[in-house]
């Protein structure tokens, strides 16, 4: 391994093996990063499989031709590999976060809503039917009550008309018509909603899926120049270098008299500044992790209720409603008529012209096997362990940043070793002379 690094950290192969073996491993580098490339465009930002491939040939080919030619370029494609463990490969991770909760969890939440939708619509025009149904039951007491108002004893008494002018809305296609175009409207609404969000969202996913990256071989590129051209650079770790070079001057004293503000490369210490750094990082994951929480909570809220709905909908029973129409009839006797009864030998008694007892039953129905409603979808446990793996990673970035820049610092120091040792010669002069003051 240490020849094969030696071989691929050094500016220009030394013989015919050299550049064969560093092709084979620039070749096998390409080639895992040409998968990794097309699986990130196909299955997180989401673009077709064909321009998904396309893009990830065409990326792979490039890369091997500037690593193969490229010694600075292959330093910091090295250095991109620990850059993913600081807060721009976190970045890249909460892209991808969202970008499953808008392909995976957002769809679910916006069907569950839409079965809701469906069942408030199945009941209104259940039970637009049953009051139409029960205006046919009036229509029907109206005229039995009227027939018994003209079958009457007295003749004499009969009225013109026993009948009630009861008006009914004999076509009831139009209201159902109408509720079908409202329901039809309000889908369409829905789905464009649904479709403007979700594409803008991909769209501005895919944007900063690609700033991050762009910017994350921008800041590999920018910590290299730096490394190159800043002697004060990242330049307070106790390296092997450094420690021969204090016991070949006899000045091993140095490194322990400054132990405490110099750091090991190699060595689990980390500084107050570094571990206030990591506390104030680990807090933006909570924040971002707090979000997502969010909506994990609402596509099981929104199934929670759409379950319920339809469970609860499924027990509905018909109530009941019942008519009873009592009616009775009779000519009353006033201070005259005693006096006719009597001249003409009748009885004086109320007359009786009729008599009306009947009741009538309905049933109100608010739900039927017939609504075409899609049953709940329930939350993705698959989802939900892909998005906590990636927030364990984002937790375990967040402790490791410093540990990866230490490795950004080593790969830069393999590459250049001429110029580390100009460094590790600034900081031993630098240390005697704070030694001497």
């Amino acid at each position: 391994m240490a020849d094969l690094w030696w071989i691929y950290s050094k500016p220009v192969p030394a013989d015919g093996r050299e550049l064969w073996t560093l092709f084979l491993q620039c070749s096998c580098i390409t080639a895992v990063i040409g998968g990794l490339f097309y699986n990130w465009m196909f299955a997180s930002l989401d673009y077709s499989w064909h321009l998904s491939v396309a893009m990830a040939i065409s990326f792979s080919l490039l890369l091997l031709l500037t690593l193969l030619l490229v010694h600075p370029a292959r330093c910091v494609f090295s250095m991109i590999m620990p850059t993913l463990g600081t807060k721009q490969g976190r970045k890249l991770l909460f892209s991808t976060c969202i970008m499953i909760a808008v392909v995976n969890i957002t769809p679910n939440i916006i069907s569950n809503i839409k079965t809701i939708l469906q069942l408030i619509k199945c009941i209104c025009k259940n039970s637009s039917d049953s009051l139409l149904n029960s205006t046919a039951l009036l229509e029907k007491v109206s005229w039995e009550f009227g027939d018994a108002v003209q079958e009457t004893v007295h003749s004499i008494y009969k009225p013109m008309n026993g009948h009630f002018r009861f008006s009914l809305l004999q076509n009831s296609s139009l209201i159902y018509q109408k509720m079908h175009l409202a329901g039809e409207k309000i889908s369409r609404e829905f789905l464009s909603v649904e479709v403007l969000v979700k594409d803008s969202i991909r769209v501005a996913n895919r944007l900063a899926a690609g700033f991050f990256v762009l910017y994350l071989c921008f800041e590999s590129t920018w910590y290299l120049k730096n490394y190159l051209t800043n002697l004060r650079f990242d330049n307070f770790y106790i390296t092997k270098k450094l420690e021969r070079l204090a016991v070949d001057r006899k000045a091993a004293h140095l490194l322990v008299g400054s132990s405490k503000k110099l750091i090991r490369p190699t060595g689990l210490k980390l500084s107050w500044e570094e571990v206030g750094l990591c506390l104030m990082q680990a807090m933006l994951v909570t924040v971002a992790l707090m979000l997502m929480l969010v909506v994990v909570a609402m596509d099981h809220f929104a199934f929670s209720v759409a379950d319920t709905a339809v469970r609860r909908a499924a027990q509905f029973s018909a109530v009941p409603i019942t008519l009873n129409i009592k009616y009775k009839v009779g000519a009353g006797l006033s201070w005259i008529m005693p006096f006719l009864f009597k001249v003409f030998g009748r009885p004086s008694e109320e007359l009786l012209l009729g008599d009306f007892n009947r009741t009538y039953h309905h049933h109100l129905i608010f739900s039927s096997a017939h609504c075409r409603i899609s049953p709940p979808t329930p939350p993705n446990p698959s989802v939900l362990l892909v998005v906590g793996l990636l927030f364990c990673i984002l937790y375990g970035t967040v402790f490791l940043e410093t540990y990866a820049r230490r490795l950004c610092r080593a790969v830069a120091a393999s590459f250049f070793q001429s110029w580390e040792q100009e460094r590790v010669l600034y900081l031993y002069r630098k240390l005697s002379r704070r030694h001497r003051k």
